[in-house]
């Protein structure tokens, strides 16, 4: 990893998605980061609740970057893939010409009351049980969810390999950690069957460099779709993930 001025802190767990897309980047780009644990919705000293963190992200979410140098911070996942693209010139993950950056853009929109919703239908419902979502918003999720799926598969995907084009994108990596963490491969919450360029595509996305190490904390988790995983069981596997990420960067 290269040891930048700008070396960044990145706050989240590796088990949340939209911590995940930036890991993924960050990887992919080979940038030096730092990741310290916040327990999503926990007042404790590390939680995403506590006003030391409140003060970073008034919104109380992961993921949040915080540069050293500057104390620059922001939050909101597509808001950081954005910036750290612009930021750093990253034109194969977020292309300068201008249409393309466009249609990026519309799925990065698109992506909130869609593919985002695979987790508050499906995911949370397993591993989040203190959220206490009701059951009727699980079902509009999961309708939102299928519905996002049947889109990517009749347009998104059905003329090209990646949501942008022949290329992967930020888009793509957004969309993959909402979408593919419900494959058999990891919780088995969602049929794909139906759905071959989804099908396709999701492949296709576990074969870019670093899935398995991005993911690590789900495959350590594993299929929850009869089970679901203890407190102990998210702890370890956030720990396991968070370990590995450590790891790589060398520290």
């Amino acid at each position: 990893m290269n040891d930048k001025e700008d070396n960044m802190i990145l706050y989240g767990v590796p088990i949340s998605q939209p911590v995940r897309a930036v890991i993924w980047t960050l990887l992919l780009k080979g940038q030096d980061f730092e990741l310290i644990m916040i327990n999503p919705g926990s007042k404790g000293d590390m939680g995403s609740r506590h006003p030391n963190y409140l003060r970073k992200s008034p919104s109380g979410t992961i993921p949040c970057i915080e540069e050293r140098r500057t104390g620059f911070v922001l939050s909101e996942a597509h808001a950081i893939l954005c910036y750290l693209c612009r930021k750093n010139s990253w034109h194969d993950l977020y292309p300068s010409e201008l249409r393309t950056r466009a249609k990026i853009d519309s799925y990065l929109h698109y992506h909130h009351r869609g593919a985002r919703d695979a987790s508050l239908g499906l995911f949370a419902p397993k591993v989040r049980k203190d959220l206490n979502i009701p059951e009727l918003i699980q079902t509009i999720s999961i309708s939102l969810v299928t519905r996002t799926i049947k889109v990517l598969e009749s347009a998104w995907l059905a003329e090209s390999p990646f949501l942008a084009g022949k290329e992967m994108t930020i888009a793509d990596i957004a969309a993959y950690v909402e979408i593919g963490q419900l494959h058999p491969r990891f919780t088995n919450l969602f049929d794909f069957n139906p759905y071959p360029n989804v099908c396709t595509w999701l492949d296709r996305m576990a074969n870019v460099e670093h899935h398995d190490n991005v993911h690590a904390s789900l495959l350590a988790l594993g299929q929850i779709d009869k089970k679901s995983p203890t407190i102990e069981d998210i702890k370890n596997a956030n720990k396991m993930g968070h370990a590995l990420i450590n790891k790589i960067l060398g520290r």
